[in-house]
């Protein structure tokens, strides 16, 4: 239980960190790459309103630059530009103010930024945008290289900055997690011995009930008020035992003894005994158990699984309604389906609690028919030791079924 809980809590802690680590790398990257296609774009913005040119200069200034650039940019860019007549005709190309890019050249990337019929974009490492003015029709590229190789450094330096600081974390969470998560695993503990010793405890006084009810028969005779403290003592001794089987399975699953043995024949035994009450309540029951399989795990728990799951599909039943099991091959191991007819319609959404302890569909139906809602837990503990899956269903409105998969 401690190594369970353990594991959760760091994939949970981990699992948190991770999606946060993520949202921020994505979050600054995103924004500072906007920020150097906004600035790219800006400067283009002036080049093209100054027919491919920065404006020129003097003693106030740059006018035409907007405040926030530096007098130093038109020094410092590297841009050209190509101009096209209406039919695509090259009119002018102008590369002066770049040494890396030949009339060729320039004239390839203009026409590949023509293609693409957007009116900016990247082509490699060169942002461009597309003016048209009557017939006439402007590309300027600014190389925008070192800018774009800034925004790369910056995202494999924060991605290893996030990575060292995740590893960090998670060497932190694992190392401290079971110091975390002791007092929670220490009170489950302390309440599963609470129920298996009170479970003890209860059985006395219930033998000595049960004794006395039927020595008052004896002398007085019976009487309904005495058939109702028997019933009662009855369901209250079914409760703690359920109750301590299930803190004894949870407590076992760990050191759980594995043994191979037939389970087909074991699961017919077990529907064998439900067959004459079935058939005296007017139900059908349709089974279906492949022959000679075998599992490994533990022969009375899983008879007390296919009895649980049986009992809960002849108390919940349709009166006149249909019960079925199927036991199949599945992989390497077996599935297990039993499924009835009800009497009232089954809402998928309260499948996230049908394993919960005290846990009823229906509080009234079950008060009527003696459930107390601790079959289900008990089978899912089963199920779990046995490192298996359990799986409600329902095919149609009036269906209800578990599924179980043991490897």
């Amino acid at each position: 239980m401690i190594k369970k809980a353990r594991i959760n809590f760091i994939l949970l802690s981990l699992s948190s960190i991770l999606a946060l680590l993520t949202v921020l790398l994505l979050g600054m990257n995103l924004l500072n790459y906007r920020t150097v296609v906004k600035d790219a774009d800006e400067i283009l913005n002036v080049l093209s309103e100054h027919h491919g040119r920065f404006p020129l200069g003097g003693e106030q200034g740059i006018p035409g630059l907007p405040p926030h650039m530096s007098p130093e940019l038109p020094y410092e860019s590297r841009y050209f530009s190509v101009s096209f007549t209406k039919d695509e005709q090259v009119l002018a190309v102008e590369t002066s103010k770049i040494a890396s890019v030949d009339r060729e050249k320039a004239i390839q990337m203009a026409e590949n930024a023509l293609d693409d019929q957007k009116k900016k974009g990247f082509i490699g490492k060169y942002r461009y945008t597309v003016k048209r003015e009557g017939d006439l029709c402007m590309i300027v590229f600014l190389d925008h290289g070192r800018k774009l190789d800034d925004c790369y450094d910056f995202l494999l330096t924060s991605i290893t900055i996030a990575t060292i600081g995740f590893l960090v974390t998670a060497l932190a969470i694992c190392f401290f997690a079971k110091r975390i998560v002791r007092p929670i695993t220490e009170s489950y503990e302390k309440q599963k011995r609470f129920i298996t010793d009170a479970g003890h405890e209860i059985k006395t006084p219930l033998t000595i009930i049960n004794a006395n009810v039927d020595l008052l028969e004896m002398e007085y005779g019976k009487s309904e008020s005495l058939d109702e403290v028997k019933i009662q003592s009855e369901r209250l001794a079914a409760l703690t035992t359920d109750l301590v089987r299930l803190a004894r399975m949870e407590e076992a699953e760990r050191n759980l003894q594995l043994i191979d043995f037939p389970v087909s024949e074991s699961t017919e035994e077990v529907v064998s005994s439900f067959k004459a009450l079935i058939f005296s309540q007017g139900k059908t029951l349709e089974c279906s158990i492949a022959p000679l399989l075998t599992l490994k795990g533990d022969l009375k728990s899983y008879e007390r699984l296919v009895s649980i799951l049986m009992e809960n599909a002849v108390k919940y039943s349709s009166r006149g309604g249909r019960i079925n099991l199927s036991l199949t091959k599945h992989g390497r191991g077996i599935m297990l389906t039993v499924e009835n007819d009800t009497d009232s319609i089954i809402n998928p959404k309260n499948f996230e609690h049908i394993f919960d302890r005290f846990y009823r569909f229906d509080s009234s139906r079950n008060s009527e028919t003696g459930g107390h809602g601790i079959g289900l837990s008990l089978a899912y503990a089963i199920v779990s030791a046995h490192g298996g899956k359990i799986t409600p269903f329902s095919e149609k409105e009036y269906n209800f079924g578990i599924t179980v998969i043991l490897p």
